[in-house]
């Protein structure tokens, strides 16, 4: 192979490795590539995915592959790439591959048009960054383009937007919406790997500091449990009147992020919107102030107003960790480059919820084949029978049993004849 871009493919067998350790939790994934592998879905589908490249990534470009998909993978992210992960989808499975971990933005975007280069006829995204790029520079690909699909909630927020200013040109299935994603990935994914990226770029503990949570979304859920469960003392900021409220009775502080800057030893964003920790805030905070952020790009935090304040360049203090000191000798401490930390400096999310958050993209893709002269050009719910089939796949391989409706209780469900 000749068609890739990646650190250095001696790194391969540790790929590898890393690869099958990731496998023995992606049961669903597993019988999903048993069945592509003989039905081939997905064949005559050239397919150009924009994903972050982890061992769990490589599980799916897998099953895309035995499903007949012409596979060309690339980064979503600068940071988030593991290098022997992509040399081994490389050397071992032959998946052309273009991402390198602390690539430049030059680069992103240079891998990203070779990405385009393929021609696809479906795009797979998580952040939606091959879908803009193909509007706003790549048009000539449209007319060939069936459908996409993305990954996650900022993504689909931008996708909708395209969608309601007419823009979208094809169909693009949101597989953030699906319960068996957001519910699962998003919430205990995130949850967990937010923490293990922070704790490894500082060693702090997480006991008895204050630990703001800006967004309670199901992101911001999960990582306000975990903290809490840290022994953190754990403040929510939101705009959202609900699910404030929902914080509130969930049992923690609720305030907004002015206040919060005051107090807060550990922010960690996880909105999707931008500016969300900004200079004013900066200025409110306190000495050795810890900020990160686990949405998807890097503008949550205002790294360029926060560069104003400072009186000079940062330094790196850990691997990971940006230290600027404000004129007034306070230092604030920004971790992985304002990028998703738990991809920066941890492993992403665990195998056994990427396994469903996966599982969703190989099907997704898979209907999309199936339905594509019936789709418009907006942005589509995953199936609920999609939903509820990998729920009960998953339970399958968890080795749990549910209950069933009779026959008599399907019949008193759908009747309103009785009552009291």
């Amino acid at each position: 192979m000749d068609n890739f871009d990646i650190k250095d493919i001696n790194l391969a067998e540790g790929g590898h490795r890393k690869i099958e350790w990731a496998e023995r939790e992606m049961p669903v994934l597993r019988l999903i590539r048993e069945r592509f592998n003989k039905e081939k879905p997905l064949k005559g589908v050239r397919l150009s995915a924009c994903l972050h490249v982890t061992s769990e990534t490589a599980s799916l470009a897998r099953t895309l592959v035995a499903g007949g998909a012409d596979l060309v993978l690339t980064a979503s992210n600068p940071l988030s790439t593991q290098d022997d992960v992509a040399a081994a989808l490389v050397n071992r499975y032959e998946v052309p591959t273009y991402a390198i971990k602390g690539e430049d933005n030059v680069t992103y975007y240079k891998h990203i048009g070779a990405a385009l280069d393929h021609q696809p006829t479906m795009t797979m995204d998580d952040g939606a960054d091959l879908v803009s790029t193909i509007h706003k520079s790549r048009r000539e690909l449209l007319p060939g383009i069936i459908g996409g699909t993305e990954e996650t909630t900022t993504g689909v927020i931008r996708l909708r937007a395209m969608a309601a200013d007419g823009m979208l040109q094809f169909p693009v299935i949101a597989v953030n919406d699906a319960m068996t994603k957001h519910f699962f990935d998003n919430r205990y994914g995130t949850g967990q790997s937010t923490l293990d990226g922070i704790i490894r770029a500082t060693n702090v503990l997480l006991a008895g500091k204050n630990f703001v949570v800006a967004g309670y979304g199901w992101c911001g859920r999960g990582l306000a449990l975990r903290a809490r469960g840290m022994g953190a003392l754990v403040i929510v900021t939101e705009i959202d009147p609900l699910k404030a409220l929902e914080a509130v009775m969930d049992g923690f502080q609720v305030m907004p992020m002015i206040e919060a800057a005051k107090i807060g030893d550990i922010f960690c964003t996880v909105t999707g919107d931008i500016n969300v920790v900004d200079s004013h805030h900066f200025k409110a905070m306190k000495d050795g102030a810890i900020v990160a952020n686990s949405g998807h790009f890097n503008v949550e935090i205002n790294i360029p107003a926060l560069q104003k304040l400072a009186s000079g360049d940062p330094k790196l203090v850990r691997p990971f960790v940006d230290q600027y000191e404000m004129k007034d000798g306070r230092k604030i401490n920004i971790l992985g480059e304002g990028r998703l930390i738990n991809l920066a400096s941890a492993e992403g999310h665990p195998a056994s919820v990427m396994d469903m958050s996966f599982a969703n993209q190989a099907l997704a893709a898979e209907f999309i084949v199936k339905n594509a002269e019936k789709l418009e050009k907006r942005v589509y719910s995953v199936p609920a029978e999609v939903d509820a089939e990998i729920a009960r796949m998953k339970l399958s391989a968890m080795g749990v049993k549910i209950d069933t409706l009779t026959a008599e209780q399907v019949k008193y469900l759908n009747s309103w004849e009785e009552g009291t």
